[in-house]
């Protein structure tokens, strides 16, 4: 007889853990993709004429703090519903790459930079969910994270295609995330478009974007829930993401 009492595991964990919040509010404000327009949401229902208060939410799928789907981007790959709730609870490593980024916002997360984050922490696991930690969910808005300069060209770092082929083909990892809107460095995607973003989603893995509070969880050690609706045939949604840290 199996005497593990989940209850009291809970109630552990809940006592001795970080519980660490991984996405941004949603609202009109939130960081999004540049391409897409902001939340928009209006009353359906309101006290002043019934007894409840219920909003209706106009809102694109890649919204926020949101997963992507491989059929995001690659036609007849799967779909949101096909993910079950064991793939969205995985270790977690973050792979800081901040003062980097604060010095080059151009910043190419490399093979080099995973192997060196290995040199000090251990190999990372099968099937972990791998961070970029790059501190830009810190910038104050959406113009901030665009970050264009005088000619209107963006710059904000991302991954390297090789670094990408590096976690799934050498590591097997679960899944990718990080802080940024898009998953190739801006120069890379005005130049080559979204390669980075197309390999890792032609793998039949799942992406996070637009992750923060990763400055708050260690390098190793800590567990990344990502939840997200069960919607048949799509191609991604707002997400709620958080991290069981080790205090």
């Amino acid at each position: 007889m199996n005497n593990l009492n989940l209850w009291e595991e809970l109630n552990k964990l809940k006592e001795t853990c970080k519980w660490i919040d991984l996405s941004h509010e949603v609202s009109a404000e939130t960081p999004h993709w540049h391409g897409f327009q902001s939340l928009k949401a209006s009353t359906a229902y309101d006290f002043d004429a019934d007894p409840f208060r219920t909003h209706t939410y106009e809102i694109v799928g890649q919204y926020g703090t949101h997963v992507d789907a491989p059929v995001h981007f690659v036609k007849g790959e799967i779909t949101l519903d096909t993910f079950t709730p064991e793939d969205m609870v995985m270790p977690l490593c973050v792979i800081d790459k901040s003062q980097e980024v604060e010095k080059n916002n151009d910043y190419i997360l490399t093979v080099e930079d995973i192997l060196a984050w290995e040199n000090d922490n251990g190999k990372i696991p099968e099937g972990t969910f791998v961070a970029f930690m790059s501190n830009w969910s810190k910038r104050a808005n959406q113009e901030a994270m665009e970050n264009k300069d005088e000619n209107g060209v963006k710059h904000y770092p991302g991954w390297s295609v090789e670094a990408l082929e590096f976690l799934v083909k050498e590591r097997n990892v679960g899944s990718i995330g990080h802080e940024q809107a898009d998953t190739d460095p801006a120069l890379i995607a005005a130049e080559k478009g979204m390669i980075g973003e197309y390999y890792i989603l032609s793998t039949g893995k799942y992406q996070i974007e637009l992750l923060k509070n990763l400055d708050l969880c260690p390098a190793t050690g800590s567990v990344i829930f990502c939840t997200f609706p069960k919607i048949k045939d799509g191609t991604g949604f707002t997400a709620r993401c958080f991290a069981l840290c080790p205090r």
